[in-house]
């Protein structure tokens, strides 16, 4: 026997899926990067180099932001994945959740007060080498959301890292060791240099973790 199934309830069901499917639960605010112990054999294999090419950085030359998943670009993505029971639309905008930022532990439920910071920033980036990439390359590291390269943060957190090092900026206490780990990582992962203030401000942090 054929059971009919009433019109409204088809539509609840359905409407039921859909905020099932659109909502997260709370995750991680990047990937986990390296232990400690592999950020420091890392960082004392890397020979302290001088930063070149800065008087010809041109944001532009690192293209942002892509399709990564769905309907969701690189923000998008950021957004719904370092968030608390995010809810986002058909167009993968983020309609409800709330987000902390790491670097100050700032609080919203509103991410359009939130930056996607990239921890290497893009200067940073092109003077430790990234001048010499293909603008693939560069596109492929700034939109980067294997590494731990992207992650939501407050805007003035954002302004007030700039695009400095490790060296003249950092975050909170409690977000240093996970920072410096996730820093000597994306180096290393490609293939970038340090300076020697750098250097030796992630082997103070890194040796306290």
């Amino acid at each position: 026997m054929r059971v009919r199934i009433p019109a409204t309830l088809l539509a609840t069901i359905a409407l039921t899926v859909a905020a099932v499917t659109l909502a997260t639960p709370a995750q991680a605010a990047l990937p986990t990067p390296i232990a400690a112990s592999t950020a420091r054999s890392y960082l004392s294999g890397m020979t302290a180099t001088a930063e070149t090419h800065g008087d010809t950085y041109d944001r532009s030359l690192f293209p942002t932001w892509i399709a990564i998943e769905g309907n969701c670009n690189t923000r998008e993505f950021v957004i719904r994945r370092d968030g608390t029971n995010v809810v986002t639309n058909n167009a993968c905008t983020a309609t409800s959740g709330s987000w902390t930022s790491p670097y100050d532990g700032v609080t919203t439920t509103n991410p359009s007060t939130f930056d996607i910071d990239h921890l290497i920033p893009l200067h940073e980036a092109w003077v430790s080498g990234a001048w010499a990439w293909t603008t693939d390359q560069r596109k492929g590291f700034a939109n980067d959301v294997n590494d731990p390269q992207l992650l939501a943060v407050s805007a003035s957190s954002n302004r007030s890292k700039g695009d400095r090092d490790p060296a003249k900026w950092l975050p909170q206490a409690s977000y240093r060791c996970t920072y410096a780990r996730a820093w000597v990582q994306v180096k290393h992962d490609y293939k970038m240099t340090v300076d020697s203030a750098e250097k030796t401000a992630l082997t103070s942090i890194l040796n306290g973790c």
